[in-house]
C-alpha cells in the first residue's frame, strides 16, 4: 500500500502573508506540488498550457463544471477558475504532497466535494495591521483596501471548516508553527502504511 500524500489547503485574507508562508514551506519541503487549475482567461505571453494553467474556452469550462469535474471553482473578474477533482485525488493516492491556495469559498467547496485534506486558515494579528500591510503594497486605492478589509472580516468569521488556525503576527514564528503542523501531519498512520509490520519484521532500517 502506498502512503497517502499530504493535501494541505490554505486560506487567508489578502495581506495576511499566506503566499510568503507557502514559499517558505516549499523551499524547505520541495516534495510539495501544486494542482494545475483550469481557467477561461487568455494566457499571458510567458504562460504555457498545462504548466501555469489549462486554458479552455468558457463553453468547455461550463461543460466540465456540469460534469462535476471540479473540486472547487469560482468566477473572478469575468473569468472562470477551477481545480480538477480527479487530479487531486490521484496525486494524494499516489503519495504526492499537495498545497492548494484558495479562498474560504473554495476551501468550503473542497471540503464538500472531496472531504480530504488538512485545512489551515491564516489570520492577521489585527485589522489595523492588515490595513497597514495592504497599504505598503502601494498598488491599491483606499476604497479597494476598505473592500478587502470587509471581505477579511467575513472570511475570518466563517472559518469553522478549518482544522487549524494560525496568526501571522511574526513571519518567522508563523512559519515555525506551519512547519510543525506539516511535520506532525506527516506522522499520521495513513502516511506510514505498513510501518508496524516493517518494524515487527526487523525491516525498518
Amino acid at each position: 500500500m502506498k502512503p497517502e500524500g499530504l493535501f494541505l489547503v490554505i486560506s487567508a485574507p489578502s495581506g495576511a502573508g499566506k503566499s510568503t508562508l507557502i514559499r517558505m514551506l516549499c523551499r524547505e519541503f520541495p516534495d510539495f506540488g501544486f494542482s494545475i487549475s483550469y481557467t477561461t482567461r487568455q494566457p499571458r505571453p510567458d504562460e504555457v498550457h498545462g504548466r501555469e494553467y489549462f486554458f479552455v474556452s468558457r463553453d468547455e469550462f461550463l461543460e466540465l463544471k456540469a460534469g462535476n469535474f471540479f473540486a472547487e471553482w469560482a468566477e473572478v473578474h469575468g473569468n472562470f477558475y477551477g481545480t480538477p477533482k480527479d487530479q487531486i485525488l490521484q496525486s494524494i493516492d499516489q503519495g504526492q504532497n499537495l498545497i492548494l491556495d484558495v479562498d474560504v469559498q473554495g476551501a468550503r467547496q473542497i471540503k464538500e466535494n472531496i472531504n480530504r485534506g488538512v485545512f489551515l486558515f491564516v489570520f492577521p494579528p489585527s485589522l489595523e495591521e492588515l490595513r497597514n500591510r495592504l497599504k505598503k503594497r502601494g498598488s491599491e486605492k483606499d476604497a479597494d483596501i476598505d473592500r478587502r478589509l470587509e471581505n477579511a472580516v467575513i472570511e475570518m468569521l466563517a472559518n469553522g471548516i478549518f482544522d487549524y488556525w494560525l496568526v501571522n503576527d511574526d513571519i518567522d514564528r508563523a512559519y515555525e508553527q506551519l512547519r510543525s503542523l506539516v511535520l506532525a501531519e506527516k506522522l499520521r498512520p495513513e502516511r506510514n502504511p505498513g510501518l508496524p509490520q516493517k518494524i515487527a519484521a526487523g525491516k525498518w532500517f
